[in-house]
């Protein structure tokens, strides 16, 4: 399952002649009829990244920021060369949401402290013991008990809501539209790619069951409770191991150079 088939696809003809307007004329009611028959797409997302989310933060203001993703999606995507639009926007307006969302740093000092804490722990025992980190460990590292590491991952759980989606969902085989002018690849694309690769080399090294969970996350689009499913264990435990997964991948990012 991924993002986009939850959405159903309503393309009509004139659809198609305003996609057709846009790209030929640069029609600007054929662009504002496409925002407009496309924007659920930009409620789906939001919702999707809401429900990471505590219930103090407006859905509507990332509707609002989410509509500045489907707006550059609209303004670059190229029909003629076979992609879903869906495919392409989604990873945009996700983009655009995630922007605001660290706008307004929202994510309490406290959390983003604990996060630092448990990623220097994560580091010092990997370096340490020259494989991933267990639970145990790293409480002991920290002088917490592992219910209190637990509660500490869930809190920081808030903090990490698509935290790789540039880097690790939409799998290595996901079609990237390039510019419609035919330029050579932009120095930008390049080191995305290189970043992918990076990442997907650091996902491999994970524990097997971080390893799953960012596979089904990210990879599949399921959701934490779906993965609690899949897994047998609570929706919450999803979130603890999801948090420590990403900040393993954080701190190993941050090793080899990339922000």
């Amino acid at each position: 399952m991924t993002e986009t088939d939850e959405k159903p696809s309503r393309d009509t003809p004139a659809i198609h002649r305003a996609w057709q307007q846009w790209v030929d004329e640069r029609d600007q009611t054929a662009r504002d009829v496409l925002i407009v028959h496309y924007s659920p797409l930009v409620k789906f997302v939001a919702g999707r990244v809401a429900a990471g989310l505590p219930a103090g933060v407006d859905t509507g203001e990332l509707v609002g920021t989410g509509i500045f993703g489907l707006m550059d999606a609209v303004d670059r995507f190229d029909p003629t060369r076979g992609f879903k639009f869906e495919t392409f926007a989604v990873p945009r307006i996700k983009g655009a949401i995630l922007d605001g969302l660290r706008a307004i740093d929202w994510v309490p000092r406290t959390v983003r402290q604990r996060s630092r804490q448990i990623e220097n722990a994560i580091v010092e025992l990997g370096n340490q013991l020259k494989r991933a980190p267990s639970d145990e460990e790293i409480a002991a590292r920290l002088e917490i008990t592992v219910d209190e590491l637990g509660e500490w991952l869930s809190a920081v759980a808030v903090a990490n809501v698509g935290p790789l989606d540039h880097v690790v969902s939409s799998g290595d085989g996901e079609p990237r539209q390039l510019p419609a002018s035919g330029d050579p690849l932009p120095d930008a694309l390049v080191e995305d790619r290189e970043v992918k690769t990076i990442m997907r080399a650091q996902i491999r090294e994970l524990p097997d069951r971080e390893r799953t969970v960012v596979a089904l996350y990210y990879d599949e689009g399921m959701t934490l409770s779906e993965i609690g499913d899949v897994l047998g264990v609570t929706e919450s435990r999803v979130s603890q191991i999801h948090s420590k997964a990403v900040i393993m991948l954080r701190s190993r990012l941050s090793a080899a150079g990339i922000p």
